[in-house]
């Protein structure tokens, strides 16, 4: 059987892997020049019952070990008006903190997929092959057509696992992604132990998160002495296009403070204002929770391709390595191509149960972060109290929320 995977992010290259592990062959197809010919954002939080899972799988997950930030589990919860009300750095002894105690530890984006990369060697990988579309032919078989001319119809399985606005869902769906109703201004600040001690201070060892009615201020340490900021706003969709985000950046994050965040702690708003990297605006979009497809033999699809989500529950990337593992079993259990497509039809039927579940769990923690007194709600929430939150589902008090960047 030939497999081909479109995109070498964390879900493609995790089910590559697994593959090699169980002896499979496949071909990776990626838009990108290399895995560092872009930014590839700040650090994930892995759990342990599906990214962790998926690394344990792929033989890769002493590595991650090596590379993994367990104190970026700690989290502290500020009010609109700058007081602490929980911070989970306070009584942590000298002592390290290792990835076997903590549930999420985090880890670079980018060191996630070096780890994955090495896994199956760079030479797996087919770089600077942008799909143009993926088309299902008479005679069953499925052409992958790129942007540079080439076309294919070699494989017996195309996996999508090229992202929110997928090229291979195209050929089972018509559904896109929608604006979920929350944009995100994102921001960094460098060297932040030195020359931004209030900062560090500020978001601890792991992230600190202010939520009010229709706008949040989340922090969160990342490596090399980093800190990555995302302001939040409930907002119209085209509100970011009306702003010039570039010219003078430093008057643009004043006037965001001013305008939306004027009001807030003093602390709060000064984390804003000591980032002093470049604006990048980043409205968020999601797949209609419940989406499914009808089964299309020959093509499926794995991470944000078929449950694209906001990441205010902590889930994409870990689905994403969830869906890996599954994905690997039906296709690994097949003695032939009839087999193939029957293990596959499973899979998706297991996929669509599961993604309609946290899909709607993300959006529902997406309501209340965005909420009145949502600082307040999440506190008593990680503490396990129930009276204030009696209109949410008992899921919620064993998640916790301290991976909202984990996406």
């Amino acid at each position: 059987m030939k497999i081909a995977i479109i995109g070498a992010g964390p879900g493609g290259l995790t089910l590559a892997n697994i593959l090699k592990v169980k002896g499979i062959d496949f071909t990776i197809f990626e838009n990108e020049e290399s895995i560092t010919s872009r930014h590839q954002g700040g650090t994930l939080d892995l759990h342990r019952e599906t990214g962790q899972l998926a690394l344990k799988e792929a033989g890769l997950f002493e590595a991650f070990k090596k590379y993994a930030r367990p104190e970026g589990d700690f989290t502290i919860v500020t009010s609109v008006d700058g007081k602490t009300l929980r911070d989970e750095n306070i009584g942590k002894t000298d002592a390290p903190t290792t990835v076997d105690s903590v549930g999420r530890p985090e880890i670079e984006r980018s060191k996630l997929l070096e780890i994955l990369l090495e896994g199956i060697g760079a030479s797996a990988v087919t770089w600077k092959h942008k799909v143009q579309q993926v088309v299902k032919m008479e005679d069953g078989s499925t052409e992958i057509e790129f942007t540079n001319g080439k076309t294919t119809r070699e494989f017996d399985l195309v996996v999508g696992a090229d992202g929110a606005w997928s090229k291979v869902r195209n050929v089972v769906s018509s559904v896109k992604p929608h604006y979920s109703s929350v944009t995100l201004v994102e921001m960094w600040a460098e060297d932040v132990d030195k020359s931004h001690p209030t900062l560090a201070k500020y978001t601890g060892k792991g992230t600190n998160m202010m939520l009010d009615q229709d706008r949040c201020v989340m922090c969160q340490r990342c490596g090399e002495d980093s800190v990555r900021l995302y302001a939040c706003l409930r907002i119209d969709q085209d509100w970011s296009t009306k702003i010039d985000w570039t010219t003078d950046v430093a008057a643009a994050r004043e006037n965001l403070v001013s305008e939306y965040f004027g009001d807030i702690g003093e602390n709060t708003k000064q984390a804003i204002l000591s980032c002093t990297d470049n604006l990048i605006v980043r409205p968020l979009y999601m797949m209609p929770i419940g989406f499914t497809w009808e089964n299309c033999p020959g093509v499926t699809l794995l991470g944000d391709s078929a449950h694209l989500m906001t990441p205010f529950g902590g889930e994409g990337v870990n689905l994403a390595m969830k869906d890996a593992i599954e994905l690997a079993i039906a296709i690994s259990a097949a003695k032939s191509i009839p087999q193939l497509n029957k293990n596959v039809q499973k899979y998706e039927k297991d996929l669509f149960k599961r993604a309609k579940y946290y899909n709607s769990d993300t959006w529902d923690m997406l309501q209340l972060c965005f909420s009145k007194g949502g600082s307040e709600k999440i506190s008593v929430m990680m503490e396990g109290g129930i009276m204030i939150l009696v209109q949410m589902t008992a899921s919620y008090l064993w998640k916790t929320l301290w991976s909202f960047f984990g996406y």
